[in-house]
C-alpha cells in the first residue's frame, strides 16, 4: 500500500510547481526567429560581408544588397543569386533592377572570392527579413545572414505578363506530350 503521507506530499509538490512554474518561466526572455534552417547555410560557397543599403524604404524606392561569394571548394561551380524576403504577406514584393555580376547565371571558380551587388525596388509595404540567396547548380540554395527591412507606402501593381504564362504553358504541354508518347509504360 502507498503511504497517505506520500500521496499528500506528491500532490503538494504538483500544486506548488503549478503555482511557481508560470512565474519561473517568465524569468527567461522571450525570443523569436524566422524559419531559416541550418542546411540553408552552404558548405560550398559562403556569403560574406552581406550589407544592405537601407533598413527602411518607401514603395518604389530601391535598396542595394552587396557582399562577397567565397568559394570553399576546389572545383568550379555554377549558380545564380537573388534576394529572399521572409514575410507573412504574399505577392509580388520586390523587383530586381540591376545585378553585378550581370546576368542570371554566373560561374564561380574554385577557391575564388566574387564581389556581388543586387539592386531591388520595393513593390509592397510590409516588414521583411531579407537575405542574399545563392542557388548552386546540383547543390541547392544558400542564404546570407540577412537584415530586417521595413517598407511603407502604397502597393505598386505590376501587370501580369500573360504572353510569358501562355508560352510556359505551351512548353510544359509539349513536354508532357513527348513524355506520354515516348514512355507510355512509365505513365500508367
Amino acid at each position: 500500500m502507498v503511504d497517505k503521507k506520500f500521496i499528500v506530499a506528491a500532490i503538494g509538490v504538483i500544486v506548488a510547481l503549478g503555482a511557481v512554474g508560470p512565474s519561473f518561466a517568465q524569468m527567461f526572455q522571450h525570443a523569436e526567429a524566422h524559419g531559416v534552417q541550418a542546411q540553408l547555410q552552404s558548405r560550398f560557397v559562403r556569403i560574406d560581408d552581406e550589407t544592405w543599403s537601407k533598413q527602411s524604404v518607401q514603395t518604389g524606392e530601391t535598396l542595394t544588397d552587396s557582399g562577397k561569394f567565397t568559394s570553399l571548394v576546389n572545383r568550379d561551380l555554377r549558380g545564380w543569386y537573388t534576394v529572399y524576403g521572409d514575410s507573412p504577406n504574399a505577392g509580388n514584393r520586390w523587383e530586381i533592377v540591376a545585378r553585378d555580376p550581370p546576368g542570371n547565371v554566373m560561374d564561380i571558380p574554385a577557391n575564388s572570392v566574387i564581389p556581388y551587388k543586387i539592386t531591388i525596388r520595393a513593390l509592397e509595404p510590409g516588414v521583411y527579413h531579407m537575405h542574399t540567396q545563392l542557388n548552386i547548380a546540383s547543390i541547392g540554395p544558400g542564404l546570407g545572414p540577412g537584415q530586417t527591412v521595413v517598407v511603407t507606402g502604397n502597393p505598386i501593381v505590376k501587370p501580369i505578363p500573360y504572353a510569358n504564362v501562355v508560352y510556359q504553358s505551351i512548353i510544359i504541354g509539349v513536354g508532357y506530350a513527348i513524355t506520354f508518347a515516348t514512355r507510355p509504360w512509365q505513365v500508367i
